[in-house]
């Protein structure tokens, strides 16, 4: 695949605001921008309503508005982590779309679900297109899975023509790959099944700054660039990314290695764009979705959770 100004890969961040305040982040993208990275931080626009499940900071306090907005300026995107840090009504999401709208200046183009929202958009079971991996991951998770009705049409959850309406992409199943052409060959792909969202992206899963550190180590980083593969990393970077108000040294020393290598840093909207325009954005076959969910049950127990540094339980991580 050829990328823009000739690069030989693509490389982006999608940093889900879990855990988020500027005090621990403000330090790690004040080094992407330094190393000419522009990536994507999602946000809950809306303040909570009730006790959420994990904290970090939103869209109404003023000090880290002010900072979205400033990365905004900077070229950083800004993607929709759900209305807030609990389940959120149909009111209360279209409230949050037409405030982001407001604060930021457009639609969301990126939304990624939020840990056990009953608004998430066609999660849990529902976020398979194949019925007998559906059915399997039901059986798997009967103890514990929840409802997510954010594409039931008779649900107060309900927002599936929202987000067709408002936004281009959504997140589903993350993998420890980096380079996720070799798990989804075309991407971003659209499923017959499911209507509401236009189209899906995988990601590479690296939830804490070690899991980070780990996806990205220089045998990684040497393989995405000789491969000229496409890596979307989702991650917490308010997760253990900085300690004392300084970055993690190696976060530092891995980003300044990744900047120096002739790849393309674009944000994750601008990337999918690319992508679609060059062979994505199609409906995905029956055979490659069933074979894409299949890898990621199989590799499931692979994926990392980041360090519990508040009292929410590490599994709320789980992608």
């Amino acid at each position: 695949m050829e990328f823009p100004g000739g690069k030989r890969f693509a490389f982006t961040i999608l940093d889900d605001t879990d855990l988020a305040t500027v005090e621990n982040v403000a330090p790690v993208y004040a080094v992407l921008a330094r190393c000419g990275m522009r990536t994507t931080k999602s946000v809950w626009t809306l303040a909570p309503r009730e006790a959420p499940r994990i904290d970090g900071a939103t869209l109404a306090e003023p000090a880290y508005r002010d900072f979205v907005l400033r990365l905004r300026d900077q070229g950083f995107e800004i993607a929709s982590h759900g209305a807030t840090s609990h389940s959120a009504p149909r009111a209360m999401t279209e409230e949050a779309l037409g405030r982001f709208r407001d604060l930021v200046g457009c639609d969301p183009k990126v939304h990624c679900n939020h840990s056990m929202n009953r608004d998430n958009i066609y999660w849990g079971a529902a976020r398979f297109g194949t019925r007998r991996w559906r059915l399997l991951y039901r059986l798997a998770t009967v103890l514990k899975d929840r409802r997510y009705e954010g594409h039931v049409p008779d649900s107060p959850y309900f927002w599936g023509d929202l987000c067709r309406r408002h936004v281009r992409y959504v997140r589903n199943f993350a993998f420890w790959e980096i380079n996720l052409l070799n798990v989804c060959p075309r991407f971003p792909y659209r499923v017959a099944s499911m209507p509401y969202v236009n189209a899906w992206f995988p990601s590479t899963q690296a939830a804490d700054a070690d899991a980070f550190c780990e996806a990205i180590a220089a045998e990684r980083q040497q393989r995405l660039e000789a491969e000229g593969g496409v890596c979307i990393l989702y991650t917490h970077l308010g997760a253990g990314f900085v300690r004392n108000g300084q970055p993690d040294p190696r976060f530092c020393r891995l980003i300044e290695q990744m900047a120096s290598r002739d790849g393309w840093f674009a944000p994750v909207g601008e990337v999918l764009d690319y992508l679609g325009a060059r062979g994505g954005g199609a409906e995905i076959p029956p055979a490659d979705l069933a074979a894409l969910e299949r890898r990621w049950i199989l590799g499931k127990s692979t994926h990392r959770t980041p360090r519990r540094t508040t009292n929410e339980p590490a599994r709320g991580h789980a992608r």
